[in-house]
């Protein structure tokens, strides 16, 4: 099996292991003890913290590790919104942050907090100058991802980080994705982070609160990591943890530039080799081994299960892999084509072997994938020069498979009206347009669900 996801994890780091099996014989004491094996705990722990420190680039009493990276979120959010609550009640953060980013906004904003939402441009990228155009007097807080962990994109942190210095208002920064790759440059606040993307274990997570911010801890009050993380501190996983990371950032560099060369030669070659693709995400500021595409009349889930079973394991972000229904909510900001969202992550080490095999499967499963579907028969009307296809009740990429098979039966000036009831249609609709070149005339309210309009224009 070739494992292309490792922006949802990544295998342990062989340093990893064998310093989680030094230290379970090493540090199963409580460090908060005074007696030998208690001091042999606690210096590991404050090693660890040290050399944590060293690869954020931070002071070590600013360091605390959770027990995840989303409860490193969670912590942060809460309690720098609590500890500056007589600031305000206003948070700001992107529309393509992590979903515990979004959970905590979604929590505040239901205590009766107010949340700004700033917009990301077609490859997933934040403008800086709406983060100052969203910064009011009452701001609290506001957040960054680093990365974004779907699509790859690089964000401006460090604009971002002087644009919320001078307002006084502390950044959060999520660099789950990215702190294996480097410390994170700017002016940054707050800092989060999970160990499992970087070849640690799962169940560590890093929250980095620099001096002079307002933080206020929330829940039962205990004495271990500052106050801020509550618990038995799980050392062999800090030990192995801290390890690994600075075990990749020894490798980094080297590493960085082979997958780049990878990542680029499958952003080329999947529109050379596939059909009606798109390619997404910023091409150049990226993360070294994360690249996406979505292909256009294709089941993202069954395009996953095919590809799993030439053995490849990759994700997707279509609203064919969701149980709601819904697309990413990132690939929804960015106004991308969803269906048959493809996520391939190369974690290091990756073969170019491998990657030269997936480009050879590739095609075959997604045109395998075509063929399964079908395209049930649209049920149409002719109005004048317009097609009405009623799509209502079929999921994505139903829909526009309709629109695309009675398309050419309007002329030039023409339109086809699609009726669709999937909130998938209002993305995937205006992206065939484009790739298409067509013209999106808009979307209309209709009885059931939405009539979106298309123009033949060639």
């Amino acid at each position: 099996m070739a494992y292309f996801d490792a922006a949802s994890a990544t295998p342990l780091h062989p340093v990893a292991r064998q310093a989680l099996l030094a230290s379970l014989d090493e540090g199963w004491a409580d460090p908060a003890r005074l007696y030998r094996e208690g001091r042999k705990a606690r210096m590991l722990l404050d090693a660890s913290r040290e050399a944590a420190a060293e690869a954020v680039g931070c002071r070590a009493d600013e360091v605390v590790f959770t027990s995840s990276g989303t409860r490193a979120v969670h912590t942060g959010v809460a309690g720098v919104l609590a500890g500056r609550r007589r600031v305000g009640r206003h948070l700001i953060v992107s529309a393509v942050e992590h979903s515990c980013v979004l959970h905590s906004a979604e929590l505040f904003e239901a205590e009766g907090g107010a949340v700004t939402h700033v917009a990301v441009d077609r490859a997933g990228a934040v403008d800086p100058s709406l983060y100052a155009a969203a910064l009011r007097p009452d701001t609290a807080l506001a957040c960054l991802q680093s990365a974004n962990h779907e699509v790859g994109t690089v964000q401006p942190v460090a604009e971002v980080a002087g644009v919320c210095r001078a307002a006084g208002v502390p950044l959060l920064v999520d660099a789950a994705q990215s702190l294996g790759w480097g410390p994170l440059e700017g002016d940054w606040s707050l800092l989060t982070a999970s160990a499992h993307k970087w070849g640690g274990p799962s169940g560590v997570g890093l929250l980095v609160v620099r001096k002079g911010v307002r933080f206020a801890a929330q829940g039962p009050a205990d004495e271990r990591e500052s106050g801020r993380a509550p618990g038995f501190e799980n050392l062999p996983a800090i030990v192995a943890a801290v390890a690994s990371l600075r075990a990749v950032r020894a490798e980094a560099a080297q590493e960085a530039v082979r997958l780049r060369e990878l990542t680029a030669r499958i952003r080329t070659r999947v529109p050379e080799l596939v059909p009606d693709v798109e390619v997404v995400g910023d091409p150049e500021r990226r993360l070294p081994g994360i690249v996406t595409f979505s292909c256009l009349y294709a089941d993202g889930e069954a395009l996953l299960h095919e590809l799993d079973r030439e053995g490849f394991a990759v994700s997707s972000g279509s609203s064919c892999t969701s149980s709601t229904l819904t697309p990413s909510h990132v690939l929804k900001a960015m106004g991308v084509l969803s269906e048959g969202n493809v996520r391939v992550s190369l974690p290091s080490g990756t073969a170019e072997a491998d990657v030269e095999r997936f480009l050879e499967v590739l095609p075959g499963a997604v045109a395998g994938v075509r063929e399964k579907l079908g395209a049930p028969a649209p049920r149409t009307a002719l109005r004048a020069e317009e097609l009405v296809v009623d799509s209502l009740g079929k999921r994505c990429p139903i829909p526009v498979i309709e629109l695309a098979k009675v398309f050419a039966d309007v002329p030039v000036g023409g339109t086809v009206r699609v009726l669709s009831d999937d909130e998938a249609a209002r993305l995937d609709i205006p992206a065939w347009c484009e790739m298409r070149g067509q013209e999106y005339v808009g979307e209309e309210p209709a009885k059931r669900g939405s009539a979106y309009v298309v123009r033949r224009v060639s």
